[in-house]
This record gives structure tokens, C-alpha cells and sequence, in this order.
């Protein structure tokens, strides 16, 4: 029997508020047999501040934030509803941004943690945690704030600290005039201003899915802790 979304499950009766392509967009949860699969060009994606890119690359979480930056940048999405290995909901996203010098990748998974409360562990190791905050707009856009991070680094738990951390926000919305998917992302730090972004539009379908994760979104570890 397919459970209800954990985007359903968590906004409760606000989720009827959204554009009704958003809901059949985040509608699959978990045994639903669907995953989503979509692609597009963003009008800007990566770091915006050159001399912040080669810092990036000593951040320890791969695939997340990467340190290139770019313009019309073909993109893909797949979507994949799933209990992690501790029976938790979940979702798992596969981003691809398609640089000249070759694809960049931003993998997360999004996990009910609590009743009412999600968790995205970002990163190919899933490293990077946030609270994800869901709010439905006027217009039926989804709003979504990641307020608190932490870095797990084998068994530390580190939370970042305010001078450190990196506030995300993302809008998503159904695009009538141009038929497809629009999303938004700023993530801005709070001295610095935005650090990475993506902004653009996509088309979005959803396909038969046996459950079972592909070998390429399988993490190369799952992550427990809140």
C-alpha cells in the first residue's frame, strides 16, 4: 500500500493550497510504483563569486555545492520516493548541471524524521544535514528554508555556527504561460550575501519505479542521525 508523501504528510491540509501541478508533482510517496524525471535549461546555476569557487572545493560534502558558475545550463531531476535503511520516508533527488567542462551533480535526500518534521541530508555521503522548512505561498508556490545545518564528520555532530552557516531558499511553481516547472534557489550567507544558486525551468514526468534505488542514487552511505 503507497503512504501518503512526506510533503503531504507535512503540510497537512495546506497542501490542497498548492498549484494543482505542484501537488501531482510532489504527490508519490513511498509503494506508489512512480518516480519523477525531468529537464530543462537554468538561466544561472553555481557560485556566483569567483573568488569563493576554489574554496568550495575543500568543503567535505561532494556532490552539493559546487564551485563553478554558469548561464543557460542544461539540467536534469529524477525523483525517487523510498524508506531509507531505518524505515524512515524519504525522497531522493539526482540533480545534473551540464558545465562545459562536464556534469556536476547535487544529490540530497529528504527524510521524515518526526511526525511533521523533515530532515535533508545533503551530499554523496550525506554529510551535510538541514532542517527543511515547507510553506505554501498565496499563489500556491512552495517555499522551502533550510534555517540550521549541521556536519556530521564520522562520529562528530557539528553544528555550524551563525558566522558559518549558509541559510537555503528555494520557491518552486507551475509556470502557466510557458507550461513547465519553475524553481528558484538562493542559498545566502549571512555576511557573505548568495554563495550558490539556480534559477530556471524544466519539464517533469512521472515513470513506473519498482522501488528499488538505482545503483547511481544509492549514496555511497546513508546518515541516522538528526
Amino acid at each position: 500500500m503507497a503512504s501518503a508523501s512526506i510533503y503531504r504528510q507535512v503540510l497537512g491540509a495546506d497542501y490542497a493550497r498548492l498549484q494543482p501541478e505542484l501537488q501531482d508533482y510532489f504527490d508519490p510517496g513511498e509503494g506508489a510504483g512512480r518516480y519523477g524525471a525531468g529537464s530543462g535549461i537554468f538561466a544561472r546555476a553555481g557560485c556566483p563569486r569567483p573568488w569563493l569557487r576554489p574554496l568550495l572545493r575543500l568543503v567535505p560534502v561532494s556532490n552539493a555545492f559546487f564551485p563553478d558558475y554558469g548561464t543557460e545550463v542544461p539540467f536534469t531531476i529524477r525523483n525517487y520516493p523510498h524508506r531509507d535503511p531505518w524505515g524512515r520516508q524519504a525522497l531522493t533527488a539526482v540533480r545534473s548541471f551540464g558545465f562545459p567542462a562536464g556534469p556536476r551533480i547535487f544529490e540530497d535526500t529528504t527524510v521524515l524524521t518526526a511526525p511533521g518534521v523533515l530532515t535533508d541530508y545533503l551530499g554523496r555521503q550525506r554529510n551535510l544535514a538541514t532542517n527543511l522548512v515547507l510553506q505554501v505561498t498565496e499563489e500556491g508556490h512552495l517555499r522551502m528554508n533550510s534555517p540550521a545545518s549541521r556536519l556530521f564528520l564520522g562520529p562528530l555532530r557539528l553544528p555550524l555556527p551563525g558566522f558559518a552557516a549558509a541559510d537555503a531558499h528555494v520557491e518552486q511553481w507551475w509556470d502557466e504561460a510557458a507550461g513547465s516547472f519553475r524553481i528558484r534557489t538562493q542559498v545566502i550567507q549571512r555576511q557573505l550575501g548568495t554563495v550558490f544558486e539556480y534559477d530556471g525551468m524544466f519539464h517533469y514526468a512521472l515513470r513506473p519505479f519498482d522501488g528499488v534505488l538505482p545503483g547511481d542514487v544509492e549514496p555511497d552511505r546513508w546518515e541516522h542521525r538528526v
